[in-house]
């Protein structure tokens, strides 16, 4: 795992563009964790992370607009542990969003990327993949966790409840730009993440 590590340092080191690494999956799939690993090497100033938190409500009517200032500028790395994607999937699972903002988000989503490439940043989209059961397991561990039960919500509850609604808002979005990750063994899915990373940007 070090020498992929090190080759993320020598990326980030040598970077000339932005770059955004867009984390996605369902509750548990192990988002955090995987920013974590990857960037316990790297220099604060070629990185920063937009954390998973609760827009508010101004943030919910000026979606993407608002991730437009959560851009990377040139020569950093942006780790997304979710994002604007958050609109087309969590927020519409559980009722957060409204049925227009949903679908403005799927008119406008593509669109809105592509201007952002044309400002030179360079998108890497990452799902984190796990089974029903695997989500099941973590779940209850989380709850049952003293180390991790603060984590533990009803939206946890309902995420397991709401298994294969997700599959289908997730099938809406994530397509060829995406790199799908068997995250069921989280350890060689922090490998794989760090290999599609770098894989990605010798494109």
């Amino acid at each position: 795992m070090k020498k992929y590590l090190a080759k993320l340092n020598q990326i980030a080191e040598n970077n000339n563009e932005g770059i955004a690494v867009v984390l996605e999956g369902r509750d548990t799939a192990g988002k955090s964790s995987t920013i974590r690993a990857l960037t316990q090497y790297l220099s604060p100033a070629w990185y920063s992370v937009v954390p998973s938190t609760k827009p508010s409500k101004q943030t919910m009517e000026c979606w993407l607009p608002h991730w437009s200032t959560k851009m990377p500028a040139k020569g950093q790395i942006v780790f997304y542990d979710r994002s604007w994607y958050s609109r087309a999937m969590v927020q519409k699972l559980n009722g957060w969003c409204s049925d227009q903002q949903y679908k403005e988000f799927l008119l406008d989503y593509k669109d809105w990327e592509n201007r952002q490439r044309q400002n030179g940043v360079r998108f890497i989209k990452l799902w984190l993949s796990i089974t029903e059961d695997e989500q099941s397991y973590r779940i209850r561990k989380r709850k049952n966790s003293p180390l991790t039960y603060w984590k533990f919500s009803e939206n946890d509850e309902n995420a397991l409840s709401q298994y294969d609604r997700m599959s289908i808002l997730k099938e809406r979005v994530v397509d060829g730009e995406w790199t799908v990750l068997d995250y069921n063994h989280k350890k060689s899915g922090i490998k794989s993440a760090a290999k599609a990373i770098i894989r990605a940007c010798k494109k």
